[in-house]
């Protein structure tokens, strides 16, 4: 439950609370915010009918999660990165191709989609795949040339972080750390990722509810990081037709429970290339805060994922499109 303490407390007055709970071998979490709030296990109010009970302003039982909710903050977050505005009324598109394959080939992608308007430059390094015999990335190598093309450009970059041992390689070089939809509920990831000052960007799990994924973005601000960028990528479905089911309806929702930035991965979402820009232009119909596209120079001979990549002259005429189109739904790109 969440605890929610008045704002008028002392310092004494609250060191004789946390002191109460910690004599009573409750078990607690105070949760770094302005006000005086505490996330305590159990649906029983440890502060009930005790001469504390008069310092509470609040109890929820039901809501799991708080920091990431209107609830506590009713104005949308807005995260800067070296310039580029993600969240309010901004809308703010990523793009590169799923995998890094050379040197080459990601800077000339990140000329490109710059040119065109892009703001953030993604990239794969390290790629879990459902198969251990499909491409698994240029690892260390994919890094390098990712931040290579990001010092050529001068524009942001995103990629996936895969396993806590290369976190100070991404916190020293890498502007947006993407946790994976394998990795949603990767809970010691989550918590890390809360001590560190890097916007992070959430993919919702294939098979996760909108709750879960909120509750995924709550384990990284409790832990004090507020930079979190909600990512809606699709979830399993029966349909097989698509890769996933594109779940715009969350988008929806999610903007209406958290106060954080919610973008669109429709290249995951559908896994098919001629439906990406109409689903693109749906993102920012329902109310998303951007896209994360992968954009190909050649998909046909893609190491991963070339079947879901648009080519760049797709990209130029999508980006054409949106730029024309945002202002109807109160978007600035």
């Amino acid at each position: 439950m969440i605890i929610k303490l008045v704002n008028n407390l002392t310092n004494k007055e609250f060191d004789n609370i946390i002191n109460y709970l910690n004599s009573n071998h409750v078990e607690y979490q105070k949760i770094p915010c302005s006000e005086y709030v505490l996330s305590v296990v159990g649906k029983n109010n440890p502060l009930q009918n005790t001469e504390y009970s008069k310092y509470i302003l609040s109890v929820d039982c039901e809501k799991s999660y708080y920091l990431v909710s209107r609830d506590y903050q009713s104005e949308d977050t807005v995260i800067d990165i070296n310039g580029v505005l993600i969240g309010g009324n901004n809308f703010a598109v990523m793009a590169g191709p799923c995998s890094v394959e050379t040197k080459e080939q990601i800077s000339s992608i990140a000329k490109s989609i710059k040119t065109l308007g892009a703001s953030v430059l993604r990239g794969g390094a390290y790629k879990p795949r459902t198969s251990p015999y499909a491409f698994q990335g240029l690892r260390e190598t994919g890094l390098e040339y990712l931040v290579n093309a990001k010092r050529e450009n001068n524009i942001p970059i995103i990629t996936e972080l895969t396993s806590l041992d290369n976190l100070d390689y991404y916190l020293a070089n890498v502007d947006i750390i993407q946790v994976g939809a394998r990795n949603m509920q990767n809970f010691e990831m989550l918590k890390a990722l809360g001590k560190v000052d890097k916007p992070i960007l959430l993919k919702r799990g294939m098979g996760n509810t909108i709750e879960e994924w909120l509750l995924a973005a709550e384990y990284i601000v409790s832990g004090g990081n507020n930079k979190v960028i909600l990512c809606e990528r699709g979830i399993k479905t029966f349909e097989t037709y698509t890769r996933n089911t594109l779940d715009l309806s969350a988008v929806v929702a999610a903007k209406e429970l958290t106060h954080l930035p919610v973008i669109v991965d429709p290249s995951h979402a559908t896994g098919k290339w001629n439906m990406v820009e109409k689903m693109a232009k749906a993102s920012l119909a329902c109310g998303a805060d951007g896209l994360l596209i992968e954009v190909h120079d050649h998909p046909e001979v893609a190491l991963s994922d070339g079947y879901e990549s648009i080519t760049v002259e797709r990209f130029e005429k999508l980006m054409s499109d949106l730029k024309e189109i945002s202002p109807v739904f109160d978007k600035k790109m």
